[in-house]
């Protein structure tokens, strides 16, 4: 029962870390705020709603962002500037 019991253990302490991914509804945002060359904090007026970490997409200030769904999550896709881009982490802030 011990291997059992500390194999159990661990696998309810660690499933839900690895299945569990942050998502943030963006469906709201009216800004957003560029962050270092890959990280974009998209706002509801003053109020931040997600941090988005988007590493493999060139992002200016002056960059055109499309949400291809509303509800975005790690690993969903993003446009930016008419490019579609990976999303690898969203940090929910609200």
């Amino acid at each position: 029962m011990g291997k059992i019991g500390v194999a159990l253990g661990l696998t309810i302490l660690l499933f839900p870390a690895l299945v569990s991914a942050d998502c943030a509804d963006l469906g709201r945002y009216t800004n957003w705020y560029l962050e270092g060359a890959h990280t974009v904090i998209f706002y509801n007026g003053d109020i931040p709603l997600a941090r988005v970490e988007i590493p493999y997409c060139e992002i200016t200030p002056l960059s055109k962002i499309l949400l291809l769904n509303s509800y975005v999550c790690d690993s969903d896709q993003i446009v930016v500037d008419g490019v579609a881009c990976s999303i690898i982490t969203v940090k929910v802030l609200y």
